[in-house]
């Protein structure tokens, strides 16, 4: 169906290098460097690229759920929180939080749970992630006629 591409060029030894992490689209290009990723230093990093495909991801995938069942929604707002946490001497990414805020009219929030759960097991980057626990909470916004 679909290719995306991006490449990341990294210059130096670990960890004292850095590199720049690139969209082909041209939408985003930016530093990282083992301080971004590792510490709390400037720079984007791989976690947070998964975070925001994961947060972009399963925001869609709502809006369609959603949409599908009659529920247009004024606006889906979710945020990823990747936790990267060390084992002995390996990084993995434990878990990640999706913090949702949605604007719906006409559900209520046990509606919105049920369909944010399918949407976040049955999103493309999910689903890619599957060995990683990703939880959910939601909130609906009252949504003024």
């Amino acid at each position: 169906m679909t290719t995306r591409t991006a490449d990341a060029r990294w210059e130096g030894g670990f960890p004292r290098g850095t590199g720049t992490i690139k969209m082909a689209s041209g939408s985003f290009e930016g530093p990282y460097s083992f301080a971004s990723r590792f510490e709390n230093g400037k720079g984007t990093n791989p976690e947070e690229l998964i975070g925001a495909a994961e947060a972009g991801c399963f925001s869609m995938a709502l809006s369609k759920l959603l949409t599908e069942a009659g529920h247009v929604p004024r606006s889906v707002h979710t945020t990823a929180k990747v936790n990267l946490d060390k084992t002995g001497e390996q990084f993995s990414i434990s878990s990640i939080n999706l913090e949702l805020v949605a604007e719906v009219p006409d559900i209520d929030e046990d509606y919105l749970k049920k369909t944010a759960d399918k949407a976040r097991r049955n999103c493309i980057i999910s689903r890619a992630l599957a060995g990683t626990d990703i939880t959910l909470n939601t909130k609906l916004l009252v949504a003024s006629h």
